[in-house]
């Protein structure tokens, strides 16, 4: 089967993004914010949305792209069309069954790089793709989402680990850092192997090794050696920093219980990885990946440290909220995170016209 051409791949897409707005909504009800009656409806789904249906879905869309295998696109598909039927009131077991189909194969895309070419990066995006379908297998197993949080969070992270890994390949990191690399990938697969069993202390390992990332990330990636660089270079720089930032102080909350199910430090934690960690990198990826999936040009602009500003300042102000009990704070952060979203795609979509006009001036 063979790959699709660039507008085959929108409909994908705009099934992603359809699971974005919607997540974003139900998160806003969760906040006591008023929102249309088909996001209040999806409230108590708001992880899923976001996580397995919106990033599930842009994720195997882009190892599809990578891959130039028609089936491989299966997974977007399911994915997004997992966020819509969930969003459209369907039966649960859909969104679910669909879920673990789309992870099922980005398991067998991932599975096929690494046969290709065995190497930390390829075995890190295919343990990825492992925890995710674990995640949704134990969504459906279970009913709930607690049990599947860590696995999508370790999906999550393993994934920017791994594409992380794979960019920095060629730098001289020592063997000692390669090796405690695959220490701390352990470390946090086994904290969510040990969330299954005795919860608390699983989630504490889990922690444990998202802070040893961020750390080992910190140190070893090659973001500290182009923060002071100009343009998109120095940009993606900031975003990786800042996400790395982010991404230690989820680890410390979790240690110290933050992961926890009914933990007043549960929603400063988990977003401290969503959004501080995993939309950094998106927003500082987005200039290079969007163009490889969509075959757009995107020119930099400076105008693009807005939403990100937006991103980190509103995510402070949230957490300071869920930090010091202030339900009015964290409701003001989580809706100044959506206008940050907003603005992001926003700039984007301005980029990608730009582009457009560029090419026939340039011609």
């Amino acid at each position: 089967m063979a790959d699709l051409r660039p507008a085959a791949r929108v409909p994908l897409l705009v099934l992603g993004m359809l699971s974005l707005v919607g997540g974003v909504l139900a998160g806003l009800t969760r906040l006591d914010w008023n929102m249309p009656a088909l996001a209040a409806g999806a409230a108590g789904w708001h992880g899923a949305l976001m996580i397995s249906a919106f990033l599930g879905t842009v994720i195997s869309l882009e190892r599809a792209v990578a891959l130039g295998r028609g089936w491989a696109y299966l997974a977007p598909a399911a994915a997004g069309i997992g966020g819509v039927a969930l969003l459209a009131g369907a039966p649960l077991l859909l969104t679910q069954v669909l879920g673990v189909a789309a992870a099922a194969v980005l398991v067998l895309a991932t599975a096929l790089v690494m046969q290709r070419l065995v190497a930390p990066f390829t075995v890190i995006l295919a343990l990825g793709a492992l925890c995710w379908l674990v995640g949704n297998t134990a969504w459906l197993a279970g009913g709930t989402l607690h049990p599947a949080v860590p696995w999508w969070l370790a999906f999550l992270v393993l994934t920017i680990a791994g594409e992380r890994l794979e960019l920095n390949r060629f730098l001289p990191t020592p063997h000692e850092a390669q090796r405690l690399f695959l220490f701390v990938v352990v470390l946090i697969l086994a904290g969510a192997v040990g969330s299954l069993g005795d919860e608390e202390t699983g989630l504490a390992v889990f922690s444990a090794g998202l802070l040893a990332l961020a750390i080992w990330l910190l140190r070893y990636d090659i973001a500290q050696r182009n923060m002071r660089r100009p343009g998109l270079t120095g940009f993606i720089a900031h975003c990786l920093l800042a996400g790395y930032a982010w991404l230690a102080f989820a680890g410390l909350l979790g240690i110290l219980g933050g992961l926890n199910p009914g933990h007043p430090w549960r929603d400063a934690t988990l977003h401290a990885v969503a959004l501080g960690f995993v939309f950094s990198m998106i927003f500082g990826h987005a200039p290079i990946i969007f163009p490889a999936v969509m075959r757009v040009k995107i020119p930099w602009h400076p105008l693009a440290y807005l939403p990100l500003a937006l991103l980190h300042g509103s995510l402070a102000w949230r957490v300071a909220g869920s930090l010091l009990d202030g339900f009015a704070l964290t409701r003001q952060g989580g809706m100044a995170n959506a206008l940050a979203l907003l603005l992001f795609i926003l700039t984007l979509l301005a980029s990608v016209f730009r582009g457009r006009q560029e090419i026939p001036a340039a011609r």
